[in-house]
């Protein structure tokens, strides 16, 4: 069997080993630097494929960069915040009065998701002596002789609101939080249950779909890279390392059996001449801690955005790079690595592992021999 069919054979029991058990991922995204991250179960509907999100959890981005949902017979509401842990969602109106959709149109009976904590709360039109209620106005819906507050319906029944000039509008169930206690909030908060990715977030997993075909969602402690998956990068490593460390060491037989045969008719009674024995012009030294320090770094956030995308693995220790991971760059080619893995390589190293450029930008070559003539020259010269 030759080197190329072992290769082949270790790749694809890898590859399809990984893909029997990987979770389908995509890449998180969001409408803006401030926005909230998208990810499963949501998805943006207009830059992402539908199997990156579960059904009824679509989002998509304004002409403001503004991240929007669309509840049915509740309508459209800005999402200022997802909780992927606790499975919540903070939404505001787009016209600020939150108040307002609550009382016209807000119904989310047929929607996957639910108030937090449901309560009744009871709306007050009071037009005069406004300034006596111990319930704070709701701006976006007083006038100037005319007040309306919001007034949790237990606290009609024990009496404690009674005021002659105030007329009940409507009672509307709305989550527990949402009046604060210097007024009313201009956000609400839902929930939902299905799927339940919140245990699968809370060990710093990713859910996403077991399958292409179907909605069972599964969890990926350590969800894959994009591109070939980690396992089919080791198989790559060894089915390309073990062949090619057969054929260096070939090599060197092969090498060192003509130097032997040609040492014999040159100098029949003497061993290898000592002219030929390999000397090192160039010694590699590490470079110091204040010089490594001083090289940039970065901390990737929660997006995971990185300074060249199309490269999310560390060149040293081979793992992906994940949000919270320092990397640290080279500044001279601007290659960046895990910072724990880089300063441990220019501790013995004072070259980039990936280009061997120098901190003042040139390459150094460390030659693997130097012939007779060589070494009498540089002995010389010294």
């Amino acid at each position: 069997m030759t080197s190329l069919e072992i290769f082949i054979i270790i790749f694809f029991f890898f590859y399809l080993s990984n893909r029997a058990t990987s979770i389908q991922i995509c890449p998180n995204s969001s409408c803006s630097i401030a926005g909230p991250t998208i990810r499963f179960p949501f998805w943006l509907s207009n830059r992402q494929p539908y199997r990156c999100g579960y059904p009824e959890f679509d989002l998509l981005c304004n002409n403001r960069s503004q991240t929007i949902i669309n509840l049915p017979l509740a309508g459209f509401f800005i999402v200022k915040r997802i909780d992927y842990v606790t499975q919540q969602v903070l939404i505001n109106d787009p016209e600020n009065c939150l108040p307002k959709r609550f009382l016209e149109d807000f119904n989310i009976a047929t929607s996957i998701f639910s108030p937090s904590n449901p309560r009744n709360y009871t709306f007050f039109n009071c037009s005069s002596d406004a300034s006596k209620l111990m319930f704070s106005p709701i701006s976006c819906l007083s006038g100037e002789n005319y007040t309306v507050v919001a007034v949790p319906s237990t606290f009609l029944s024990t009496g404690g609101f009674n005021f002659p000039y105030c007329r009940e509008i409507k009672t509307v169930k709305l989550p527990r939080r949402w009046p604060t206690s210097s007024g009313l909030s201009s956000n609400i908060e839902l929930t939902w249950s299905v799927p339940e990715c919140g245990s699968c977030e809370l060990r710093g997993g990713v859910c996403g779909f077991k399958s292409d075909d179907s909605f069972d969602v599964g969890c990926s402690v350590n969800p894959p890279s994009h591109g070939l998956p980690r396992s089919a990068k080791y198989g790559i490593i060894i089915g390309v390392g073990i062949p090619g460390l057969v054929c260096m060491i070939g090599l060197a037989c092969f090498i060192c059996g003509k130097i032997r045969t040609y040492s014999r008719r040159r100098h029949p009674t003497t061993e290898l001449p000592t002219s030929i024995i390999p000397h090192s012009n160039a010694m590699l030294m590490g470079l110091d801690g204040p010089t490594i320090e001083s090289y940039p770094k970065t901390v990737l956030g929660e997006s995971g955005r990185l300074p060249k995308p199309n490269d999310g693995t560390c060149p040293i220790c081979l793992s992906d790079y994940q949000p919270k991971d320092t990397l640290r760059t080279i500044p001279e080619c601007n290659h960046y690595f895990h910072a724990d893995c880089i300063d441990e390589w220019l501790k013995m190293n004072a070259t980039c592992p990936l280009c061997r450029n120098s901190p003042d930008g040139s390459s150094l070559i460390t030659p693997c021999s130097s012939s007779p003539s060589s070494s009498s020259s540089s002995m010389s010269s010294s």
